[in-house]
């Protein structure tokens, strides 16, 4: 199913407290062809509608070190810290999908400095808040800045289904 992703998100977004603070940290590195997913993300989402609500939405191209944007995610406190990367998930390329918590450690993540799972404990326990990481199926990680064309849609399916997302979630009136 297609949009499992969005009706799962969607469902957590109801449950979170009237004013939610809502983080969403691309990750990957722009030099290595797909694993630039979760920064072309960050990037695109920055020109939609829902960025503009700065009060409950932080955006964060983080690139291959997100525990470097620790800092700004804590000063944020967020109730909800979506992490966005590519990820060796054995789907079909340009597949989306949440990649649960404990499956986090057996995602391939060379291009980063530190393990994701180890960035999404410490944001649970500092912040008391839910971190869900978002995969997009890669099919190349190797160097070079084309990204491939699976990706490239995926990645647009992700901006425009969290930004509809976001701004119901961010105009529902408390």
């Amino acid at each position: 199913m297609p949009n499992t992703w969005k009706t799962s998100l969607n469902l957590l977004l109801k449950q979170l407290a009237t004013e939610p603070r809502i983080a969403v940290v691309g990750i990957g590195n722009q030099y290595r062809s797909d694993d630039a997913a979760g920064i072309l993300v960050a990037r695109a989402l920055n020109q939609h509608p829902s960025a503009a609500d700065t009060d409950h939405l932080l955006i964060i191209e983080a690139g291959q070190a997100p525990e470097n944007s620790t800092g700004e995610i804590r000063k944020f406190a967020p109730n909800l810290v979506l992490l966005i990367d590519a990820a060796e998930m054995g789907k079909e390329p340009g597949t989306v999908d949440w990649i649960p918590e404990e499956d986090i450690d057996g995602m391939s993540a060379s291009t980063h400095s530190l393990p994701l799972s180890m960035l999404a404990h410490y944001l649970t326990l500092e912040l008391g808040c839910k971190v869900m990481l978002l995969g997009i199926q890669a099919a190349s990680n190797e160097v070079g800045e084309t990204v491939s064309l699976d990706v490239l849609q995926a990645v647009d399916d992700v901006v425009i289904g969290l930004d509809e997302l976001l701004r119901t979630c961010l105009s529902t009136p408390a």
